[in-house]
């Protein structure tokens, strides 16, 4: 199996989809405990590109970004498999991965930094409708059991939350999104993702000092 080690911080939910992979796996890790506004020789040697979590050490070879992770790890040990099985499936939910995370992330967050801005609000939902499309009908987005594309959209559980209390905005409306509401509520229920969660209250300050940060380069 090797030695598995994880740089990354509890507050990103990059750095989470990886420790749900791991853990959905049974994969035994050490948890490498990140400071980003002070960063390690570490780091800076193993990701000396984005100089950024989640890297993934494996006998210390370095992987880095949060999709490309899961998927070496799904292709190296090959228990509880994360990705469909069948090449189009498997394409599909590259596909929307993809999708999640330079259209939805980012249209979250504008709507966040906006403080509830109409525009970028409907643009968000616009995004996340497509989502609540997919889900429609099924248990977990790959069916029954959970996998690659949950780990994916596993952010929306807890950080869409919190992005909602920093903007002062309601994105995920049960009533306007049902389908993916119910998911979130049996994503969270499974063991390996509801005891990897961080406080809710870490990941509000984590956004927080994000806004306020852009709002300091702003003012000057």
């Amino acid at each position: 199996m090797g030695e598995v080690k994880l740089i990354g911080t509890h507050s990103s939910f990059p750095c989470a989809r990886i420790v749900w992979a791991l853990k959905l796996k049974g994969i035994p890790y050490e948890f490498i405990k990140e400071d980003l506004l002070n960063k390690s020789s570490l780091l800076l040697e193993m990701n000396p590109v984005y100089k950024k979590v989640p890297v993934l050490l494996h006998d210390n070879k370095p992987v880095v970004e949060s999709l490309i992770i899961i998927e070496y790890i799904d292709e190296t040990w090959k228990t509880n498999p994360l990705l469909p099985q069948d090449p189009y499936d498997r394409a599909m939910a590259r596909f929307w991965a993809k999708f999640v995370d330079e259209k939805v992330v980012p249209s979250a967050w504008e709507a966040m930094i906006s403080q509830g801005e109409e525009k970028a609000i409907d643009s968000a939902q616009e995004a996340l409708g497509f989502l609540e499309n997919l889900i429609k009908g099924k248990k977990f987005f790959g069916g029954e059991k959970i996998g690659y594309l949950d780990l994916v959209v596993g952010w929306v559980a807890l950080w869409l939350k919190a992005m909602e209390e920093v903007g002062g905005m309601t994105l995920l409306d049960s009533l306007k999104f049902p389908s993916l509401d119910e998911w979130t509520q049996n994503f969270i229920q499974v063991p390996a993702i509801h005891e990897s969660l961080p406080p809710k209250e870490d990941v509000v300050n984590y956004f927080q000092f994000g806004l306020d940060y852009l709002r300091s380069l702003a003012a000057k």
